[in-house]
């Protein structure tokens, strides 16, 4: 299955678990998008390693965080005034709210494997 909103950065322990985290920023006409992505790599958890969700250490085989933001960009008009030597500010412009997700997937060494072959990650 193919991801594109998604970007795992893998971190690695010694007996083989790993850490995938990944954060995606779109405007709001790609926030569907970016949810059923989401929804599809946390399905496939759910239903490949089902009753198995639980921090590693209290023995489970995999564990998420999912966290999400919203952000205003306003571009500001910036004006130099060299004879004064400083920086006024001009107009101010609403931009796109742009929705940031961050998810995080934890997992033993066996969640891993699967995970990296059904999403093709390396």
């Amino acid at each position: 299955m193919e991801l594109h909103y998604l970007d795992f950065d893998i971190s690695e322990d010694a007996d083989g678990s790993a850490v995938f985290d990944a954060m995606a920023s779109v405007a709001v006409d790609r926030l569907p998008a970016l949810w059923a992505e989401i929804a599809r790599v946390l399905g496939w958890a759910h239903e490949s390693f089902p009753h198995a969700r639980a921090p590693l250490d209290e023995g489970g085989e995999w564990d998420y965080l999912l966290e999400g933001a919203e952000e205003v960009r306003t571009a500001v008009e910036l004006h130099f005034d060299p004879q004064a030597g400083t920086v006024a500010v001009g107009s101010r412009t609403p931009g796109i709210t742009r929705h940031s997700v961050s998810l995080s997937i934890t997992g033993t060494p066996t969640f891993c494997e699967a995970l990296r072959s059904a999403f093709e990650l390396v």
